[in-house]
């Protein structure tokens, strides 16, 4: 590994989970689709909490074998005592902190609304919310609703050190927008990086 994130990005195939998305937002696999479900109240939260987790289950079948070690989303919440926090959503493949403070990456993302490659969580210092001691860099992608709000972040985890790169930033934004859980990027060429 080159510290990078190259090294695996040539495994990671995101056209591939692009397509698997498509079909599955479509429903390809003789279902009506995740898109035509319930579209008011509680049938839309139910549809675009299946819509998560399928998104999750894509990338985790495409991601596990590259060093990827942890997915999933958080939801920026407002508690009406602790204030602006990140509860935990969809998600593969063990259990992680929730709620989390907007101090650790996830917040940082979700407050700058870019994308953050973290090469050494180590750099991160007291900022770093450790859910599993062995992670060692992550990617956090904000995503936003069609009104341009931030609602939430992608985040991905991995044991190595530089495990991710511009490149992934790129794909996983495809693999949200295929399934429309976010706006095209307006942070185009910003990403934060540690």
């Amino acid at each position: 590994m080159n510290g990078t994130g190259d090294d695996n990005f040539g495994r990671r195939d995101y056209a591939a989970i692009v397509r698997a998305i498509a079909r599955t937002a479509r429903g390809d696999r003789g279902s009506q689709g995740l898109a035509a479900e319930g579209q008011s109240g509680l049938g839309k939260r139910r549809s675009q909490e299946r819509l998560h987790q399928a998104v999750v289950d894509a990338l985790w079948e495409g991601l596990q074998i590259t060093s990827v070690s942890w997915l999933g989303f958080y939801i920026e919440h407002h508690h009406p005592e602790r204030g602006h926090e990140m509860i935990l959503g969809a998600r593969r493949d063990k259990p992680a902190c929730s709620p989390i403070g907007m101090h650790g990456a996830c917040g940082r993302c979700c407050t700058s609304q870019r994308p953050l490659i973290v090469s050494d969580v180590a750099a991160l210092g007291a900022g770093y919310i450790a859910c599993d001691p062995r992670d060692r860099s992550e990617v956090v992608l904000p995503v936003f609703d069609d009104d341009g709000a931030c609602w939430g972040v992608l985040d991905l985890d991995s044991y190595a050190i530089g495990a991710f790169a511009q490149s992934d930033v790129h794909g996983l934004q495809a693999v949200l927008e295929a399934a429309g859980l976010t706006r095209q990027a307006e942070w185009a060429g910003r990403t934060d990086t540690v």
